[in-house]
């Protein structure tokens, strides 16, 4: 380590700047609360820095991490807006007793679009349920697979594509 750069806690950085981190993921998300929960995943991701990791600048390092984060959140939300209804959306619609039948149809459904997914590369899929089935950020996903959080993007959308096939 340099004598130029004294080593930094980043912890205590991080605990006397919240406030402004979190206003920073704020104007980002648009939301308040929203903003919390990524000073909280920031939070872990700043306790896993190395201690031995020299770091010329920590505010501005700090500063980063929250945008990454906040952006990452904004993207997987506009993207599960564009996918996913309102759950207000749900509420209204009538749905009769379930039938032997629409029990038979839901599980052809079922299986054809198991099937589908059968037949995307093994990366793919296992994108797609680390996503979507173990609820995983796409960042987190990106990490487990060695691979960007872009491609990540393109591979969910690849998979989600495959199962709405058989929706409509």
């Amino acid at each position: 380590m340099s004598d130029q750069h004294p080593r930094v806690d980043l912890c205590s950085e991080f605990i006397a700047s919240r406030s402004q981190l979190r206003d920073a993921a704020t104007r980002i998300l648009g939301c308040r609360q929203r903003a919390e929960d990524v000073i909280q995943d920031a939070w872990f991701k700043i306790a896993e820095v190395a201690p031995t990791f020299e770091i010329r600048q920590p505010m501005a390092f700090l500063f980063q991490v929250v945008r990454n984060l906040a952006i990452d959140r904004h993207r997987r939300m506009s993207m599960e807006s564009i996918v996913f209804g309102d759950e207000e959306e749900g509420a209204h619609v009538v749905s009769g007793p379930a039938t032997p039948e629409s029990d038979v149809i839901s599980r052809q459904t079922l299986s054809l679009i198991a099937s589908d997914l059968l037949t995307l590369p093994a990366r793919t899929r296992r994108a797609f349920e680390l996503h979507r089935l173990d609820g995983c950020t796409q960042r987190e996903v990106a990490e487990e697979l060695g691979v960007s959080t872009t491609l990540v993007n393109f591979m969910i959308r690849d998979a989600m594509d495959c199962c709405r096939k058989h929706m409509s």
